[in-house]
């Protein structure tokens, strides 16, 4: 095949962004005051439950999670970590949970890709709160989409019984995640776990459902510790007769290889991995990729200064999508589809780390549109009109017709609304793109850049549409509407239900009113927010955007099923 490289200029992305404008360097001092504040949140999560639990932890002569994983991981290589905010600013009358108490991330093991699931015991013992549950499940789903290798490190007292109702009998509760060891057993995508601490309860079945069990010395692996087994039924045993490693080694048969301590565990973890057979062939197109000669001609450094983080503060700082594509495909190489054509949404072909994509993007420009009449008309940016509806939809069936994965940016207000856009059919439109995307076989991958507001959130592969992985920039917005209309609607709402009762408010109180209902709307709306409730999987630097695409695409690349593409029914 003939190298992109080779391809005319003429799909060279020529970018008229200037990162030396006011407003770029407003933008840039903003996000860089964002980015600074969340690294410091970031450092903050990774240490788990503090100082003292971590001591505690070295006092049992065992190792913290984030310590296992620079044993586990090859040298030098990248981890994604995946819901770093999982329960961040939740269960706050009991602590606290950071990160929800386990560590999920895609690395390099043994030059193999995996994902890695591993409890962080310095968070109440390793004890599985809701979100807790929730996490490793979101990290099993990925697994087997992308058939992924998973190893698990376990140091976990089992469920957080206070918050036991709302952990345990659910279908995507704690339970599911034994129902998966077994389904991704079943699909031939290996399972290791390192048993390096407590292994209690229903989690002790965990590590006995997947393919290798290794255990260190003073580690221990039972259903019942010893005072729930003299509670229950009056036998007197130590930990270790119960269930420690000798034991399961020796007489129990359950464990594979009994380890001395952490370090050769993880050595033992690496040779097994390092062991395993090669993927298969990948179901889509990657032509050899050069670093340095296939690098986008921009630099990413330009991302920070495209959008403020407080858009609502710099009214009018539209950007140009184009600005980001150029900066994060191969040689910034792209073939526009219908450029003319429903310009609100970008579509078109690129290249990332050689691997083939098709993009869909919000454009937050205005665009003129000539209509059926011959009338130019004026579409506002970042909102989906019947005719970018109607071309993404063909674009996304071409994509799949043509096994192309599908990357979508997503900066979106939502469909239009009016008569106009009602009697040019923007419902049947919008049903039409959905429907694309939701029976869509190639891998999906979301970047939310912007905002990501209503039924745009859905046309644009939001949670809800299965994409393989979701990442936002600290700019995300996620909800139903923006801040600003949902505070003046419920801020209405909430003045006629007064006025009702006999009640009027003065314009101060209207205001006050407005400020703090817009304030805790903003609050939920963060993307913070939506990171903490797993809806989106990884908080990303924009600078990282390309990078990180291309590690999702490598993860996508391992499962070569692609069912046959059927889109059913279509509004026409």
């Amino acid at each position: 095949m003939e190298k992109d490289s080779q391809a005319p200029m003429a799909n060279v992305l020529q970018s008229a962004f200037e990162p030396a404008s006011k407003t770029a360097q407003a933008n840039a001092t903003a996000m860089r005051a964002l980015l600074a504040a969340m690294e410091q949140e970031q450092r903050d999560i990774g240490q788990g439950g503090g100082a003292k639990a971590i001591a505690a932890q070295h006092a049992k002569q065992r190792l913290t999670v984030r310590e296992r994983l620079d044993l586990l991981l090859d040298p030098g290589s990248e981890f994604l970590e995946l819901s770093l905010y999982a329960a961040h600013g939740m269960y706050a009358e009991w602590g606290g949970a950071p990160a929800a108490g386990v560590v999920t991330g895609v690395g390099l093991v043994a030059g193999r890709r995996v994902m890695v699931v591993a409890n962080d015991a310095t968070v109440k013992a390793g004890a599985f709160f809701p979100m807790t549950a929730k996490k490793v499940l979101r990290a099993q789903h990925i697994a087997l989409e992308n058939r992924i290798p998973v190893l698990y490190l376990v140091d976990s007292s089992g469920v957080f019984l206070p918050l036991q109702e709302d952990v345990f009998p659910d279908q995507d509760d704690f339970g599911r995640i034994f129902r998966n060891n077994a389904v991704l057993s079943a699909q031939g995508i290996p399972q290791i776990t390192a048993i390096l601490g407590m292994c209690v309860a229903g989690g002790a079945y965990l590590p006995v459902m997947t393919d290798h069990v290794l255990m260190t010395e003073g580690s221990g692996l039972f259903l019942a510790g010893p005072a729930l087994v003299q509670a229950a039924i009056g036998q007197k045993c130590s930990a270790e007769e119960l269930g420690g490693a000798s034991m399961h080694a020796a007489i129990s048969g359950t464990v594979d290889f009994k380890e001395p301590n952490e370090q050769l565990c993880m050595a033992r973890v690496r040779s097994l991995v390092g062991r395993f057979g090669a993927a298969p062939a990948p179901a889509f197109d990657r032509i050899p990729f050069d670093p340095q000669h296939d690098a986008p001609l921009y630099p990413a450094e330009d991302l920070l200064a495209l959008l403020h983080p407080a858009p609502e503060k710099i009214p009018g700082n539209a950007y140009d999508m184009h600005a980001v594509i150029a900066r994060i495909v191969d040689g910034s190489r792209f073939d526009t589809y219908r450029p003319e054509y429903g310009a609100t949404v970008i579509c078109g072909y690129a290249r990332m780390g050689g691997w083939a994509v098709g993009i869909v993007a919000n454009q937050k420009l205005h665009q003129q549109q000539i209509g059926p009449d011959g009338q130019s008309r004026m579409q506002f940016g970042g909102v989906l009109y019947s005719e970018s509806a109607d071309k993404a939809a063909r674009f996304i069936m071409d994509c799949n017709q043509c096994r192309v994965p599908l990357i979508f940016l997503q900066d979106v207000n939502g469909f239009m609304v009016g008569r106009d856009a009602e009697a040019g059919g923007i419902i049947r439109s919008g049903a039409k793109m959905v429907a694309a995307v939701a029976n869509s076989v190639v891998p999906k991958i979301s970047v939310i850049v912007g905002g990501s507001f209503g039924a745009g959130n859905y046309a644009m592969c939001g949670k809800a549409y299965d994409p393989r992985f979701i990442f936002a920039w600290p700019t995300a917005r996620y909800a139903v509407m923006s801040g600003t209309a949902a505070a003046n609607t419920l801020v209405e709402i909430k003045v006629q239900q007064l006025q009702r009762m006999g009640q009027q408010l003065s314009e101060a109180e209207k205001q006050e009113l407005l400020a703090s209902t817009q304030a805790a709307y903003d609050e939920q709306s963060d993307a913070r927010y939506a990171a903490a409730r797993l809806w989106v999987d990884a908080m990303i630097d924009p600078r990282s955007t390309r990078q990180v695409l291309i590690t999702a695409l490598e993860c996508a690349a391992l499962n070569p099923e692609m069912p046959r593409f059927h889109p059913g029914i279509l509004q026409t």
